[in-house]
């Protein structure tokens, strides 16, 4: 990078924290009241809901991690992305309704509705735990080693910087700033990868085109195009095995990828709160399929320059040696200055926007669930008290990051996998407070506790087994899963629940154009299968 991208890219900072001041400011007289910061005043448009949705999920594990995964095994690791559009139209479809329904602030908030604060102050507990200690480190961690590979800057101080611009706007202007702002970030977003991946297929071809770029790559390096893996015996070939553990064939369409999607996509309170902050259900289920459209996409992004990578390392990129994570930075190596800084402000782009959605989610889960008690929704120290939270949880995770992500190979493996311990069990409570109709508190916890300690176990016992069955991370959360509806079950007595939700059929009902778009979505999806499966 030379001058010229430095000046791009402090352009891009203060320009971000323009807008966001300018559109989240408040009337003159007025402060901001607990409702406006933490779900926009709950007047965000289906455009805004969607494009924030995908910049608050595409940060620096998809970029740098999914990237590095592609180069590693192919384009397998897509299944994450491809398949989330469909998790994001069962969300729209059959969940939306009851949150919006029930007019919460947080994802727990709907839980004490149905049981008690037991289970809603568990279920917070563990929310924060993996943002602060899981995926908030994972993003900066992952982001400042971009920083440090295109700059220099030491990992530590990149962090920071990382950290203080995305609080520059986000706790002051809450969630209206980060989901306006959101529709810059993801717009360069999308260009920056389309522009790396027409580049690097343009040298593939010596110059030909991207088309014939990609007709080379798919020809010199067919098994990097495989949709599916197949399995391997470990003692076959223990690297194909290792790959098959985090992408087990088939089981990726039919098994434990979809707990992950939709504890992640229907559950997870930094993703769910732009639907809350909705102007209306329709608005709110448009956001989605217009999010599902945007994840088919995609994969341009987070998973073709990594297979570039796997051409062009050598000769028109440098050697990677071995460490995956530098195939995304190592491309950028390909542009000319100035769409460099573009580029990297992109870059940087995807990891603030979801470092802002992250601390945002910190302080609502925080203020509202844990600190709030018997306090006015009118208070205005509520929205102090989050801007701290979300301040602390940021400090705390990049204290950790070193420490935990410091010698892994494979940091968006990471996530997933530790992730996989809680998703069950977040997902479990949820669809048991919406579905069973005679569920407790106390069955509820059962559960919970049986699939968290079933996690943990099967992730104990395969780190010392040679092969497994139940190695694949996505088989432990299905068994996880189905443990604590079969525990729960047993011990929920016969009778409703009193505090059952009220909901009917008309509820669900979905418009025209949701249903036409939903459709497209999954046949695009079929057509892809059945090209590379």
């Amino acid at each position: 990078m030379n001058s010229l991208d430095y000046v791009i890219v402090g352009f891009y900072a203060v320009a971000l924290i323009a807008i966001a001041t300018y559109v989240s400011r408040s009337k003159k007289g007025q402060e901001k009241t607990p409702e406006d910061y933490f779900l926009a005043g709950r007047s965000l448009p289906w455009w805004a809901i969607g494009t924030s949705l995908i910049a608050a999920n595409i940060a620096a594990d998809q970029i740098i991690g999914m990237n590095g995964d592609a180069y590693a095994f192919g384009m397998a690791i897509a299944v994450y992305e491809w398949t989330a559009a469909v998790a994001l139209i069962v969300v729209g479809k059959f969940l939306l309704p009851v949150y919006l329904k029930q007019k919460v602030f947080t994802m727990p908030q709907l839980l004490s509705q149905r049981y008690d604060t037991r289970v809603s102050k568990l279920l917070a507990v563990l929310m924060l735990i993996m943002y602060v200690f899981v995926i908030l480190p994972t993003i900066l961690w992952l982001g400042a080693k971009a920083v440090n590979n295109l700059t220099g800057l030491d990992l530590i101080f990149a962090m920071i910087l990382l950290g203080l611009l995305s609080l520059a706007y986000s706790l002051y202007g809450g969630l209206k700033a980060v989901a306006f702002t959101d529709i810059i970030q993801v717009s360069l977003l999308i260009f920056a990868g389309l522009y790396v991946s027409y580049v690097g297929l343009n040298a593939i071809s010596d110059g030909s085109g991207a088309w014939e770029g990609f007709m080379i790559l798919q020809s010199e390096f067919p098994e990097k195009f495989d949709a599916l893996l197949s399995y391997v015996p470990k003692e076959q070939d223990p690297e194909a095995y290792g790959n098959y553990v985090k992408l087990p064939g088939i089981w990726v369409l039919i098994g434990g990828m979809w707990i992950a999607h939709f504890y992640y996509w229907g559950t997870n309170q930094y993703i769910t709160q732009r639907a809350l902050g909705a102007k209306s259900l329709n608005e709110a289920q448009n956001g989605l399929m217009f999010a599902g459209f945007l994840k088919i996409l995609m994969p341009v992004v987070v998973v073709l320059p990594g297979l570039i990578a796997v051409a062009l390392e050598g000769t028109a990129i440098p050697s990677l040696e071995g460490d995956r994570s530098r195939a995304y930075p190592s491309m950028l190596s390909l542009l000319p200055n100035g769409i460099l800084g573009l580029t990297f402000a992109a870059l940087v782009a995807a990891i603030v926007s979801s470092l802002a959605s992250l601390t945002n989610s910190v302080s609502t889960i925080f203020t509202m669930d844990l600190y709030k008690g018997n306090m006015s929704m009118e208070d205005k120290s509520l929205v102090k008290i989050g801007r701290r939270a979300g301040l602390v949880g940021l400090i705390i995770s990049i204290i950790v990051a070193p420490i935990f992500l410091g010698s892994l190979d494979s940091a968006f493996q990471y996530v997933q996998e530790y992730m996989g311990l809680f998703s069950p069990v977040i997902l479990f409570v949820f669809l048991s407070a919406i579905v069973l109709k005679n569920s407790t508190s106390n069955s509820v916890l059962w559960g919970s506790a049986t699939a968290l300690v079933a996690g943990v176990v099967m992730k104990l016992y395969v780190a010392n087994t040679s092969e497994s069955l139940i190695e694949p991370f996505m088989h432990q959360m299905a068994i996880s899963f189905f443990l604590a509806f079969i525990v729960s079950g047993l011990l929920s007595p016969k009778t409703e629940n009193e505090k059952v939700f009220s909901l009917s059929a008309s509820d669900f009902k979905t418009s025209k154009l949701f249903n036409f778009g939903s459709t497209v979505i999954v046949l695009i999806l079929a057509s892809i299968y059945i090209a590379y499966a």
